[in-house]
């Protein structure tokens, strides 16, 4: 029996009708909602990612600012947009877009941003509070959104065998750590793995659960996973113009859930970045009617 698709679309539904009636509820106070993004160059599916988080403010009522960075410009130019957006009253949130071009320090941008209006959840401050599993720090939006979905479709995560390939900072290194904590929709007993390790493929077979986020297409295939398994890509690849999940097709053969190429992790991620943005809105509104 082909396993069952786990769509994105009603996850998405759920948290965007939420942020709109925040949003509105704000927007009645005298507060309208900002968000910024930080784009450096003109990677193609970066500018879609982009555009695609400015096509969900508008439906929700976010105001939305894309600033914008040559590729050919210096760290000094990203750090100033940076400190420009940490004191702009009408951004309540912003992020940098993953990945910066070679010559730009990701690290240090994170490490300059105002941890409260970290949306993508990847400064070390909001980082370090999610390890302590420490509730009110914005999370990752990605990691939010796989979460969402497991919920969503009542797949059980507590106490089962999780296994994430891939370590990266905005994705299989946060996940882990979300994923392990002590409290709802989590308490996983969670591996990270990655193309370094030679034999990973021992380790899938025995999960329940397997995440791809190494950004390698197509590298989790049927013979990796065990039946009956729940299979997440989370990490996509575009050659061309077309986008790569890291989950193999043939994955849907023998799992008992599986993410679509496309419509699955990446329309979760944009509405939780939309929930950490309006989440970060009301705690700002909070604080200066104190």
């Amino acid at each position: 029996m082909p396993a069952s698709v786990m769509a994105g679309a009603p996850v998405e539904q759920a948290v965007l009708e939420d942020v709109s009636k925040r949003v509105a509820e704000l927007t009645r106070r005298g507060h309208k909602v900002g968000l910024a993004t930080v784009l450096v160059g003109d990677d193609p599916a970066s500018a879609g990612y982009v555009a695609k988080k400015h096509e969900f403010c508008e439906k929700v009522g976010i105001a939305s600012f894309d600033v914008r960075l040559s590729a050919d410009g210096t760290q000094s130019d990203l750090l100033g947009a940076i400190e420009r957006l940490n004191f702009d009253d009408a951004v309540d949130g912003y992020i940098v877009q993953h990945p910066v071009p070679a010559g730009f320090d990701f690290n240090e941008a994170m490490s300059v941003m105002d941890p409260a209006k970290d949306v993508d959840g990847l400064h070390p401050t909001n980082l370090g509070l999610l390890a302590l599993g420490e509730p009110g720090a914005p999370r990752p939006c990605t990691p939010l959104g796989i979460q969402a979905m497991l919920a969503h479709y009542e797949i059980p995560v507590a106490g089962r065998k999780l296994v994430i390939v891939g370590r990266g900072p905005t994705l299989g290194r946060p996940l882990s750590m979300l994923m392990s904590l002590k409290e709802p929709g989590a308490n996983a007993a969670v591996t990270v793995v990655h193309t370094g390790v030679a034999d990973w493929r021992e380790l899938t077979r025995s999960a329940d659960i397997v995440v791809g986020a190494a950004g390698v297409a197509n590298m989790i295939t049927r013979d990796a996973i065990r039946p009956g398994s729940v299979v997440i890509g989370g990490g996509l690849t575009w050659q061309g113009r077309k986008a790569f999940s890291d989950v193999d097709e043939s994955c849907a053969e023998v799992a008992a859930w599986v993410t679509p190429r496309l419509g699955g992790v990446g329309v979760t991620t944009v509405a939780m970045l939309l929930r950490n943005a309006v989440a970060a809105a009301e705690r700002r509104r909070a604080i200066c009617s104190a």
